[in-house]
């Protein structure tokens, strides 16, 4: 399965250690070398960088990994490519604009027959059913509050019925942001962590390197750290249930009510939905 890596802060905050964790899945600790990127909010600006490369071994990569950019909001994934060519225009994440605000998105796992029309401003540059799910909520937002952008409830309930409908046709693990908040959605496996004070040291499991972080951090600081799996190997992490979709608003996790989604089983070894796909016009 693909990658993915989130940061929600409350102050400007760069991903330099989770990130060298992070690379070292696009290839060398893991199997996925077909591409990875990278969003930083900044102010109402995006940094993206992508590269078709394996992270592993992408120069790119190594730039982002040493230089320290400060974002309150970051989107990263590895690429395990199942639908669509091994190439820029399908490599994660995928950004586009509504309501006068970037919108950053990557998606793990697969979907199956989901091929929606779109009739929209949103149409997929790529042939990955990713940005076409992307698209797809884009579109369906923008139809469903066409006064503009909505308070942060009814969206997070918009989202949430949206991630249902969409993950009925399969994996969908995703990240989403706008710049000021972070939503996550588990189907099958996704975990995040809080780092606030007290602050203390931390291990990454993929490449040998340590942080203590109260040297690096102010008392006041939060960082909500989101991954595919844990990126530390001595830290609690939350793993979040499978088929629920969470926000994230300055650090912390925030609870918008019911948050039920569609989860994505496995059983015997094989792949699994616990949804029924809606009928059309359904």
């Amino acid at each position: 399965m693909c990658q993915l890596l989130g940061m929600n802060c409350n102050t400007p905050t760069d991903i330099c250690f989770s990130f060298a964790g992070f690379q070292a899945r696009g290839g060398l600790t893991d199997v996925h070398r077909d591409g990875w990127g990278i969003a930083f909010f900044e102010g109402r600006g995006v940094r993206l960088f992508l590269d078709p490369q394996a992270s592993s071994t992408s120069r790119v990569a190594d730039l982002v990994r040493n230089y320290p950019i400060h974002s309150l909001n970051v989107i990263a994934h590895i690429r395990k490519a199942t639908q669509g060519l091994v190439s820029l225009e399908n490599t994660h994440p995928f950004q586009r604009e509504l309501w006068g605000r970037h919108w950053v998105f990557a998606h793990n796992g697969n979907l199956h027959g989901f091929n929606p029309e779109l009739f929209g401003q949103f149409t997929p540059v790529g042939q990955t059913d990713s940005e076409r799910a992307f698209c797809y909520i884009l579109e369906a937002l923008r139809r469903r509050f066409p006064g503009g952008e909505p308070g942060r409830s009814q969206l997070f309930a918009a989202i949430r019925e949206l991630a249902a409908e969409i993950g009925a046709h399969g994996e969908f693990n995703f990240l989403l942001s706008n710049g000021s908040c972070l939503f996550a959605h588990c189907a099958s496996r996704l975990a995040y962590i809080v780092r606030q004070a007290p602050f203390a040291r931390a291990h990454l499991k993929d490449q040998d390197v340590s942080v203590d972080f109260s040297e690096l951090t102010s008392p006041d600081d939060r960082v909500a750290v989101v991954a595919t799996t844990p990126l530390t190997d001595d830290e609690s992490w939350t793993v979040m249930e499978p088929g629920s979709l969470q926000l994230f608003v300055d650090g912390a996790p925030v609870d918008m009510g019911p948050a039920l989604t569609c989860p994505f089983v496995r059983e015997d070894g094989a792949p699994a939905n616990a949804c029924a796909v809606p009928a059309a016009g359904a």
